[in-house]
């Protein structure tokens, strides 16, 4: 990469480098060295925007909840009805394809590095806090009627339904197939009276 390139279009680059060794080559595999391969560039440059791994962590984490965000945010706004919508949001946090089990296994291994580590720890527990939001506004948009303390509790059980789906499912895929996923999530939907109308 040109020293000469604009700053914006080599954070792009960078940005790409580190979720392609997240996506291919794990969590433990991101290093500097790795992103640089990744880029095409120098560890100097990497190391010009990411001084040090911790660095190439916190990054990597900021990417996943900005993919991730921008995705649920369009399904959201797409939507025909709050039920629709919370149903396509909720999908996003299963394992139903590659891009999907990737995000999952990236998620599990953000968690474990973060056990011992108190920025990453309070930036997952950021985003998660951002998740739980959206989901407890989306449950009470699609359930209008319902007390906002159920609301936030229902929320709380479908997160944690198609989070736990979506770590099982990437780590298992035979195990825990899509078709098998998406069935857990449309019969908690229907057994809280939150199913789409047909």
């Amino acid at each position: 990469m040109a020293r000469t390139a604009d700053r914006p279009a080599q954070e792009a680059l960078l940005s790409r480098a580190v979720w392609d060794v997240l996506a291919h080559q794990g969590l433990e595999r991101l290093t500097i060295r790795a992103v640089a391969a990744a880029a095409g560039c120098t560890t100097g440059l990497v190391m010009h925007r990411f001084p040090h791994r911790r660095a190439l962590l916190l990054h990597a984490r900021r990417l996943l909840h900005e993919r991730t965000r921008a995705r649920v945010e369009a399904l959201e706004a797409s939507a025909n009805s709050p039920r629709e919508a919370l149903r396509a949001v909720l999908r996003q946090g299963l394992a139903l394809d590659d891009e999907l089990r990737t995000e999952s296994t990236v998620w599990v291994g953000f968690l474990a590095a973060a056990v011992a580590d108190e920025e990453l720890i309070a930036q997952h527990r950021a985003n998660n806090q951002a998740w739980r939001h959206r989901i407890t506004r989306l449950v009470g948009a699609a359930a209008p009627d319902w007390p906002a303390d159920r609301a936030e509790s229902v929320a709380a059980t479908l997160i944690a339904l198609v989070e736990g789906a979506g770590a099982l499912g990437s780590g298992d895929p035979a195990g825990y197939p899509p078709a098998a996923q998406e069935r857990m999530l449309d019969d908690t939907l229907a057994a809280y009276g939150l199913a789409l109308v047909c």
